[in-house]
Parts: C-alpha cells; sequence; structure tokens
C-alpha cells in the first residue's frame, strides 16, 4: 500500500518555473505506471504527465515544450519540471500510481487506472 507526498509547490511570477516531486513509501514504484495530474477550481481534472517503469512518457498536447516528468526507481521517487508557467497553470497537482505495473494504457489521462493518490500540492502563477 503506497502513500505518495507531493512536494515543491508555491506561488511563482509568470515565466518562471517550479519543480515538483513525489516521494513514495509503503510501496516500490519500480513497476508501476506513474503520472502527474491538476485540477483548478471549476475545471475537471486533468492528465498532465505519464512515465512508465521503462521511462516512456507520455503529455498532454497542450503541455508539451513545458514539462518534463521524470522517476527515480532508486530513489522512490517522481519528479515533473515545469518551465515558462502562466496564470493557466494555476491549480492544484496530485502525484499518482496505477499499482498495477507493466506499462500505461492509452487512456491514462482519465485517471482511473490510478489507486493511488497523494495529496496533492498548491500552484499559483500570477
Amino acid at each position: 500500500h503506497a502513500q505518495l507526498v507531493e512536494s515543491g509547490g508555491g506561488s511563482v511570477q509568470a515565466g518562471g518555473s517550479l519543480r515538483l516531486s513525489c516521494a513514495v513509501s509503503g510501496d516500490i514504484i519500480g513497476t508501476y505506471c506513474m503520472a502527474w495530474f491538476r485540477q483548478a477550481p471549476g475545471k475537471e481534472r486533468e492528465g498532465v504527465a505519464a512515465i512508465a517503469s521503462v521511462g516512456v512518457t507520455s503529455y498532454a498536447d497542450s503541455l508539451k515544450g513545458r514539462v518534463t516528468i521524470t522517476r527515480d526507481n532508486e530513489k522512490n521517487t517522481l519528479g515533473l519540471q515545469m518551465n515558462s508557467l502562466n496564470p493557466n497553470d494555476t491549480a492544484h497537482y496530485y502525484c499518482a500510481a496505477d499499482g498495477i505495473g507493466r506499462r500505461c494504457g492509452s487512456s491514462w489521462y482519465r485517471g482511473a487506472a490510478f489507486r493511488f493518490w497523494g495529496q496533492g500540492t498548491q500552484v499559483t502563477v500570477s
């Protein structure tokens, strides 16, 4: 049973950068599909990026080129580098693990495949 804790959120000026991190305890993420999601007030939850156990990545089309997802299986952590931030990126960002492994499905962005979720970290861009 995995516990996920996000960190690195905060307030940043438009055009700035942030690096989010997700620390996992209680389980090993090595075989899992891992992903970042976000949700802004009044908006639907959306997938930001996903990364499979072997390192293959997938990104939301609207975010390609501005975000990079990484994983460190030895440290049991997940990262998200975000650049060129704008006010539309303001949201609560969540780390998730599918708890099954092998690969990230083509519908990962819907979120249904992910069993374990962190409490999230707030990102505010002004």
